[in-house]
């Protein structure tokens, strides 16, 4: 088609049509197009008669991309002021064959009441209230997103503050470090690098912790355990390239290091800080902790009596301190030699804690020494001198215990028991008898009681084990579940010698906190010929 076929077609049609090239002059445009405005005729620039060239080039270039007839606006402003709409379809005039481009233009002149209008202007005011939503949603997303992290990372420092607040040793501190702090500092692996002697300060030259501690001691370094060169008090690096440390310092002491994998320093800052300081005033109160066991432990030890050497009787000891006390306890056990023909055993516990109640279990152990001696052989009399002597100088303590003497002759164990638990009586076989005949109230709250006494005979393989509550009481539990356990614990024991017998009566809950102290005394009475 030519620009005349052009003219001739469009010469009829009611409204504007017009030819534009792609700079915007107009190169064709039919009668109609005059008559709404005298400047829309060839040669004239329709971006200088509209009052938005910015709008019109846009839809200029969109018109002359399409094939197709594509909607649009146009607006100009007549000689006289008055805006004129135009709302107009236009593609891209094919056949026509000039230098440039052109764009087919046809236009409908619009008033308010315009449909085509209103809805062009609903559409751009829906696009923008799209976008701006859009806008907040992303905004709401990243915002979002930001609150979950930080709420990941308060659960993860709970939880680390809750294992650390839990934990009681070192051992336990080094566990909680271990297992909670990578998640806490964003890290796949953390490790303590510590000074034994700052958190537990040795009570003898040469002394140190054990190795069941969790962490690298830098004052004591082994082959298995160390990754230093050498015990530098104040390594300058972590030989590992792929860590970098915090220093762990509480009251002015510094304690180690802290090594930590997987994750930049650059990126941790103050939060990485506030962690080590959190662990370092954990392990600082663990090795307090863990000295003043230990000193409680070595002031506990030498307290109990010395065991003699009997004839005719294997004995065996063992002690433990309770898990969770700082205190010295009252726990004792004796062994004596009466006369040829009988041997007297004792065991005993004072309620409560401290060095009050460890001063009264030695005036026991002393007063017992004086009493069995003169009474040794009826222990319904031991007992009630006993309970005589805690009334009379101790009132208002409660002791339980367990008095009994063996019959070399007859092999007659005879017994009496002052609310203590019962004596195990262990056979070669490993089955076990509780002796638990004579179980009368415990020393001291009630004077005058008549006590009672029972008596068993042993054979030449049978073992007795005396033990204080501190081995089968567990907090919640009834203790006829740990007298059970025990029992099952017997039938483990077939062979053992009486050391083995004793270490394996005093871990055999292993996994158990011990709130109480643990003493045991094993025996037996082989024959003599």
């Amino acid at each position: 088609m030519t620009l005349g076929l052009f003219r001739a077609i469009t010469k009829l049609l009611p409204n504007p049509v017009l030819l534009c090239g792609a700079d915007g002059r107009i190169l064709a445009a039919n009668p109609a197009a005059g008559r709404c405005d005298s400047r829309l005729v060839p040669g004239a620039s329709l971006l200088e008669v509209a009052t938005d060239d910015a709008s019109l080039r846009s839809h200029l270039a969109t018109w002359l991309r399409s094939g197709n007839p594509v909607p649009g606006a146009v607006t100009v402003k007549d000689a006289d002021g008055r805006i004129r709409r135009f709302r107009c379809h236009g593609a891209r005039a094919q056949w026509f064959d000039g230098p440039l481009p052109a764009a087919q233009l046809h236009l409908v002149q619009t008033d308010g009441a315009d449909q085509f209008v209103a809805l062009s202007q609903q559409v751009a005011a829906l696009n923008r209230e799209v976008a701006f939503r859009r806008s907040l949603e992303g905004e709401r997303t990243r915002l979002l997103a930001a609150e979950q992290a930080t709420r990941t990372q308060l659960q993860r420092l709970y939880a680390l503050t809750a294992a650390l607040a839990s934990a009681v040793s070192l051992t336990e501190v080094a566990r909680a470090v271990t297992g909670a702090a990578p998640a806490a500092l964003g890290a796949t692996a953390v490790g303590l690098r510590l000074h034994s002697t700052r958190l537990v300060p040795p009570l003898q030259p040469g002394e140190h912790l054990p190795r069941a501690v969790d962490f690298t001691d830098l004052d004591h370094p082994t082959a298995s355990v160390a990754h230093w060169p050498s015990p530098d008090p104040e390594p300058r690096s972590d030989p590992d390239p792929a860590a970098f440390t915090l220093p762990l310092e509480a009251d002015g002491t510094r304690l180690g290091l802290l090594a930590v994998y997987g994750t930049d320093p650059a990126t941790s800052g103050d939060h990485a800080t506030a962690v080590a300081q959190q662990i370092a005033q954990a392990l600082r109160r663990a090795g307090l902790h863990e000295h003043e066991h230990r000193v409680a432990e070595r002031l506990q030890r030498s307290l109990l009596p010395p065991q003699p050497h009997v004839a005719g009787l294997d004995a065996a000891t063992a002690y433990a301190p309770g898990s969770d006390l700082l205190s010295v306890g009252g726990d004792w056990y004796d062994v004596y030699d009466i006369d040829a023909e009988h041997i007297g055993l004792s065991i005993g516990d004072v309620a409560g804690h401290g060095l009050r109640e460890a001063t009264l279990m030695a005036q026991i152990t002393a007063a017992l020494r004086n009493i069995v001696p003169r009474c040794g052989t009826h222990p319904t009399t031991v007992l009630e001198e006993l309970n005589t002597f805690l009334g009379r100088y101790h009132p208002g303590h409660m002791v339980t215990a367990c008095y009994l003497v063996f019959h070399r002759p007859t092999r007659t164990l005879t017994y009496a028991a002052a609310g203590h638990p019962p004596p195990l009586l262990v056979h070669a076989d490993g089955s076990s008898t509780y002796l638990d005949q004579a179980t009368r109230p415990p020393l001291g709250p009630i004077h005058g009681i008549p006590y009672r006494h029972a008596a068993v005979t042993l054979a030449k393989d049978d073992t007795l084990l005396l033990y204080t509550d501190g081995l089968i009481e567990r907090r919640r539990e009834e203790i006829t579940i740990g007298l059970q356990r025990l029992t099952a614990c017997a039938r483990t024991t077939t062979g053992l010698n009486l050391a083995e017998l004793c270490d394996r009566f005093l871990h055999h809950h292993p996994d158990a906190a011990f709130p109480d102290d643990r003493a045991l005394l094993a025996a037996r009475f082989p024959t003599t010929d």
